[in-house]
Parts: structure tokens; C-alpha cells; sequence
């Protein structure tokens, strides 16, 4: 029964296969793609790529930790050539545990910006997303809340919405904060903001943004693009007029997460994967994968209107190295403190 289990499992996780043509006077050369995002907008891209190389992409799209779980559990068998997965922690411990390799390439050294690749050349970062606060100002002086910080404030108590302790946004949010203040205003921070919190822990961002909408809690931290996708009617009418009665806050400077990519350490298609990687983290790869989702680009900001409302941002100097050393540290500390 166990292993029926996991056969239902895989197949429920990981079979969902894109098979995005070449054209029909190309070569069949591949490249496999295991993927940990979930955006249908992302297929015109690698549609947009085989166009241009001639090249197959074959996609596998599950959740990140499935992801870097199926690699393991694979090893030297597996087909997977290049990993794309959500948030700076599971890329780089996806390098920590040996699942990528290092390329040689001047075309991501030249457009990926220093701080958002690894000095391994093991992973290369594709978007940026913007970790901000999300409030209600019916509820809460918005005025008064200007970074993650504030959300210490004993005004807030009982007013403070925030994702459970899994999030890797939020462990990627603590581990910024270790490396710009250090362990021990931290430690304060994380224990001041857990007496001020709503419960119970949301498990997930939209959540929190319907949550402060109706005045359950006033005050949460959110990826930005969730709010724009919301605003924009992605969800459905009543979320988007949920979203529109929030204000949103960004932090200046502001912590900045990032999806990434790195070639499969068994990689069976190795050339073909790194004209992927490149292709994505060009300039016009990474606005397509950026600009239909709400994130950003890595070097500009995502010129939707919804987005260029909630206000200019500057990145604050942790790069997303540093991000995946705290990772253990931060989820230690957000467990003391009773972030559950």
C-alpha cells in the first residue's frame, strides 16, 4: 500500500509534460526542463526559444521541495537538464547538495547583475519578486508603517498576518534581516512581531491579503505580484476588489527574492540547457518571464501599471548568496520565537 502511495504520488506531482515543438525542419535536439514554476506564461517563452534555436523543451512543473526531492532520489538517472525553482533557499541548497553544476558562460555573467548569481557559477537568477507589507488602513495607521520592522510595534498586537514558518519567503525575509541587523536584533524583532500576531499562520500569500482585506488582521508581508495579480482580476472579480481595499508597502530599501536556474549536475543535453539559461536570463528572456506574472526583470522594473503603483523600490545590498548561508539560522531563530 506504502509504495502504491507513492506511485500515485509521482504521478500526481511530477507528469506534467510540455512538449513545445521545434520546428518541423529542425534537428531533434532537447532540452529538459524541471521546473518549480507554475505559470502557463512561461511556455511562450520556451515556445519563443524553440522558434528561435530549433531546440524541444520538454517540461516537468511541480513544487520546488518535490523538485529538488525527485533529484535526489534520481541521482545519475535522471533526465532533468536544466532546474528552474522559486526563492534564493532552494536554489542554493539545491547547489549545496550537489544537484548542479558549474557552466562557463559570458552571456549570464554579462546580463545577470552581481549579487543575484552564484560566484560558483552553479545558478543564475531569472526575476526578482519584492517581499512588501500589505494593509488594511481601516485598521491600521499606514502612515506609521514604513519597514518589516514596524510590524514590532506593540500598537500592532493582535493586528499581524503572516505565512507559516514553511515559507521560503519567509525564511529568505528573517535571513535578510540577520545579515542587515544581525542575530540579535533579529532575535528581538521576531519575538516582538510574534506577540503581535493574528493567529492562525496563513498558508499562503493570497490568504493574507483576502485575510487584511476583510479586517481580520491589519498588517502582512506578501510577495508584491500576488497583490498585482489579484488587483488585475487574475483571481477572479471578488479578489480583485478584496486587493482594493489594501495598501500596499514597500520597504526602502527592500528585500528582494528571485526564481533562478542552474544545469542539472547529469545533465544529458548540457549545451542545449545552458542556450535555455542564457535565453531566459537575456534581456528579453527575463521580461517574458517576468512581465506576464507581475514580477520584475533582473535589471529594470516590470513596467505594468499595477506594479509601477506601488512605488519605486530600491534592493537593499544582501545578495542572494548570502540568503542561502542564513537559510538554517533563520528558520532556527523563527522557531524560537514562536513561528509556527
Amino acid at each position: 500500500m506504502q509504495n502504491l502511495k507513492k506511485i500515485i504520488f509521482s504521478a500526481l506531482t511530477f507528469t506534467l509534460f510540455l512538449n513545445v515543438n521545434a520546428p518541423a525542419n529542425s534537428t531533434e535536439r532537447e532540452v529538459k526542463v524541471y521546473s518549480g514554476r507554475h505559470y502557463n506564461t512561461d511556455r511562450g517563452v520556451y515556445k519563443q526559444f524553440a522558434k528561435e534555436t530549433g531546440i524541444k523543451v520538454r517540461l516537468i512543473e511541480a513544487a520546488g521541495i518535490s523538485l529538488i526531492e525527485r533529484l535526489r532520489r534520481e541521482g545519475k538517472n535522471s533526465q532533468a537538464d536544466l532546474i528552474l525553482l522559486v526563492d534564493a533557499a532552494r536554489i542554493t541548497n539545491a547547489a549545496k547538495s550537489g544537484l548542479l553544476q558549474s557552466i562557463n558562460s559570458s552571456s549570464l555573467e554579462k546580463d545577470v547583475p552581481v549579487g543575484l548569481k552564484d560566484p560558483g557559477k552553479e545558478w543564475y537568477a531569472l526575476t526578482r519578486r519584492v517581499r512588501v507589507m500589505v494593509a488594511n488602513p481601516k485598521v491600521v495607521d499606514v502612515s506609521k508603517i514604513k519597514d518589516y520592522t514596524d510590524l514590532a510595534n506593540p500598537s500592532l498586537k493582535g493586528k499581524v498576518c503572516l505565512r507559516n514558518r514553511k515559507s521560503p519567503y519567509n525564511q529568505s525575509l528573517v535571513a535578510n534581516q540577520i545579515v542587515n541587523k544581525g542575530q540579535s536584533k533579529t532575535k528581538a524583532w521576531l519575538n516582538g512581531m510574534m506577540a503581535n500576531v493574528s493567529q492562525p499562520f496563513f498558508p499562503g500569500d493570497i490568504a493574507i491579503i483576502r485575510a487584511v482585506s476583510k479586517k481580520k488582521c491589519g498588517v502582512g508581508i506578501v510577495n508584491h505580484y500576488y497583490v498585482a495579480r489579484m488587483l488585475a482580476g487574475i483571481n477572479g472579480r471578488r479578489d480583485s476588489l478584496y486587493a482594493k481595499r489594501t495598501s500596499v508597502i514597500t520597504p526602502n530599501p527592500a528585500h528582494v527574492n528571485i526564481s533562478a536556474g542552474g544545469i542539472a549536475k547529469y545533465a544529458k543535453n548540457k549545451s542545449e540547457a545552458i542556450k535555455l539559461l542564457e535565453f531566459l536570463a537575456s534581456p528579453e528572456g527575463s521580461k517574458g518571464l517576468a512581465a506576464p506574472t507581475f514580477e520584475h526583470p533582473l535589471k529594470e522594473v516590470n513596467q505594468n501599471e499595477i506594479v509601477k503603483n506601488f512605488g519605486e523600490f530600491t534592493p537593499d545590498k544582501v545578495t542572494t548568496e548570502d540568503l542561502g548561508i542564513n537559510n538554517s539560522l533563520a528558520i532556527r531563530l523563527m522557531k524560537d520565537a514562536g513561528w509556527k
